[in-house]
């Protein structure tokens, strides 16, 4: 969702993939970072997959921006890949705010959340609506992932049950959705940017400019050893038949596109047959298990388009 707002960045002439981010927030050019670009960044090659934020920071601007300032480039940016589990989209937040002139939340909620009718969404959890929220459960003994995924430890993912950090609104995590908005956030992505009902939430080129897949073959998934066949901010199937350990399945288009989170969420759009796919579950498994149940859903999820 946060990746789709900066889409319309881009859309809108306030943003290019070729900009530095410290051109955009001066407080991220610290410790090499300065050379890191928007590009970069948002295939998860910038290098600096370790920042990390968490309470006592992430609640104000202020806090954040300090953070920024204390991370480290750990490699040249564009010569590998690492996934920015919190790093890059608290980044791309700051972007949001400093083009828009607009908290991101606030920016999030009118340009994409409530355009599309998704009235069940939430980047910053309202504290009455904690109650219809489930908690998350390890039903298995907690496995981080090989690979490793910086801060996105068992531990913090049950800190997500806490209702301080629900309403932060944490992006590329934070979101709380019913698995139906997740679902219906790709819908309007699949079908030229339009929605059901007539709202235009971006331009069709624009979305074919944002999910077309920009990495190379040497970057390639930590853990498993694949290309990672990434877009800006999200996975692309891809046609090389590993379509499957993106999270997609085995019966899905190369031009699907969508993202997995912790615990074995997925959420996907497929161009090719207009079907998407939201799975939401509070019950964290270890990730070889969680891994089979995406494959899975998803695949019979995608046969329903044939």
């Amino acid at each position: 969702v946060v990746a789709a707002a900066v889409w319309t960045l881009f859309e809108d002439g306030l943003l290019r993939l070729d900009e530095r981010i410290a051109e955009i927030v001066p407080e991220f050019g610290t410790n090499g970072k300065d050379v890191v670009t928007v590009e970069q960044a948002m295939l998860h090659t910038g290098g600096f997959p370790q920042g990390s934020l968490g309470p006592g920071e992430w609640e104000t601007r202020e806090g954040r921006l300090a953070g920024f300032s204390r991370w480290r480039l750990e490699w040249e940016p564009g010569t590998q890949f690492q996934y920015h589990a919190t790093s890059l989209h608290w980044v791309l937040a700051e972007i949001i705010e400093r083009r828009t002139g607009m908290e991101f939340r606030k920016f999030i909620r009118e340009r994409i959340i409530a355009p599309m009718g998704l009235e069940q969404m939430y980047l910053g959890l309202p504290e009455d609506l904690n109650s219809r929220v489930a908690d998350v459960l390890h039903v298995e003994p907690p496995e981080p992932p090989p690979g490793g995924f910086g801060e996105v430890t068992p531990e913090a993912i049950l800190a997500f049950n806490q209702p301080s950090v629900r309403a932060v609104g944490v992006p590329g995590g934070g979101g709380i959705a019913r698995a139906a908005e997740l679902a219906m956030f790709y819908q309007p992505l699949v079908n030229g940017g339009v929605t059901a009902n007539g709202n235009r939430i971006m331009k069709a080129e624009t979305i074919e400019f944002a999910t077309t897949p920009r990495t190379k073959e040497f970057h390639r998934d930590p853990a498993l050893g694949h290309p990672i066949n990434r877009a800006l901010a999200v996975q692309v199937a891809g046609d090389d038949g590993n379509s499957h350990l993106r999270g997609f399945g085995r019966t899905c288009s190369p031009r699907t596109f969508g993202h997995g989170g912790a615990g074995g969420q997925v959420g996907w759009g497929d161009p090719e047959t207009g079907i998407s796919l939201g799975y939401c579950t509070n019950g964290f498994v270890n990730w070889m298990t969680e891994g089979r149940r995406v494959t899975a859903i998803s695949s019979l999820a995608a046969v329903c388009g044939l």
